[in-house]
């Protein structure tokens, strides 16, 4: 038996209950408090219970955010600010840095011709600048002075080889107007397959009803004289996509059909993909920038499509996989080489 383990044989038969009964109240509560200690080093308990409560005052509410700020901003407005040790008084010390001048030694001083000389003597600063420009000293100047001066006939630089160089201004270029197209007229058009009516382009109105829009869609089905369709940045999601896969496998006059930029996710895309396998006449179809990525198998179906589609001609996405981007670059160009030979027969 070791020490250790003999030194710990004298505490067996100590009988807690008698000494517990032999201490005095202030003891009692001292030793609550021992009991009450948690382990200060272990960062995985919250800060409640690696300490102890030593507070004796009772609670006094809920907290009150905006009271306890404002008493926080009356105690700091209370508080007298620190006198500073040193007052400040503006003096300098020390003397100034002046950078010497630096002695040309005789081996790198450069003579010219007297003509040079007295020619450079009397050139201004904007003059130098064309002249080092000319020389190919692009390191006395900005990239902008450098190329202005070596592009221009002209001195360009009127401020010498030191100037700041200053922004482009650039003529503001004014914001694209707001799509002027009457969703209800539109719709009403498309109903009535009004011969007129070759394009319908909602580009950019964002506030139209999924109903409007599916409304449309089936419309559609029976339109025999649109060309284009076209739903960018409308935010249109699932439904509508749904509603445009029912409308391809019906329309048989479509020849474009653009939905960039809205919030469809994979399933739609899944859903137009396949209805364009149904459909012969499409030879347009954009579906880039959606909200998410579709996935590699949208991009495999994508490809897959276009290599069995060579009335597609233009297809507009990009792919994120080099596998999907070959095989689409080669259908494509199988299908407008198609195009090509069937035009000159």
């Amino acid at each position: 038996m070791s020490s250790y383990q003999k030194e710990l044989e004298k505490y067996r038969d100590i009988d807690e209950d008698e000494i517990l009964r032999t201490l005095s109240p202030e003891e009692l509560e001292q030793l609550d408090c021992e009991l009450q200690e948690m382990d200060p080093e272990n960062m995985l308990l919250p800060a409640g219970l690696r300490q102890r409560d030593q507070t004796k005052k009772s609670p006094t509410g809920p907290l009150d955010r905006d009271a306890l700020l404002q008493y926080l901003e009356q105690q700091a407005l209370e508080v007298k600010e620190r006198d500073d040790l040193v007052p400040f008084t503006g003096e300098k010390k020390g003397k100034p840095f002046i950078q010497p001048k630096r002695e040309i030694p005789a081996q790198e001083q450069i003579t010219l011709e007297p003509e040079l000389e007295e020619a450079l003597s009397h050139a201004t600063d904007a003059e130098m600048c064309d002249i080092a420009a000319i020389l190919g000293m692009y390191t006395l100047m900005s990239n902008k002075q450098y190329y202005d001066a070596i592009c221009s006939g002209e001195i360009c630089n009127t401020e010498g080889i030191s100037s700041v160089v200053q922004p482009d201004k650039y003529k503001p270029v004014p914001d694209e107007p707001p799509n002027p197209t009457n969703i209800e007229e539109m719709l009403k058009r498309v109903r009535s397959n009004d011969k007129e009516l070759e394009e319908v382009n909602l580009n950019n109105i964002q506030d139209i009803p999924i109903p409007v829009l599916s409304d449309l869609c089936e419309a559609m089905k029976t339109n025999t004289y649109v060309r284009s369709f076209s739903l960018v940045a409308t935010k249109s999601g699932d439904p509508i996509a749904n509603a445009v896969a029912d409308m391809l496998r019906e329309n048989r006059s479509l020849l474009s059909l653009n939905i960039e930029s809205n919030f469809i996710s994979s399933t739609g895309l899944m859903a137009v993909l396949k209805a364009v396998r149904e459909n012969a006449t499409l030879t347009e179809l954009r579906v880039d920038n959606q909200r998410q990525w579709p996935g590699d198998a949208v991009e495999m179906e994508m490809a897959t499509v276009l290599e069995q589609c060579p009335s597609i001609v233009r297809f507009g996405y990009h792919f994120t996989q080099q596998g999907p981007r070959a095989r689409a670059a080669n259908a494509m160009t199988r299908n407008n080489e198609l195009r090509r030979q069937q035009k000159k027969r």
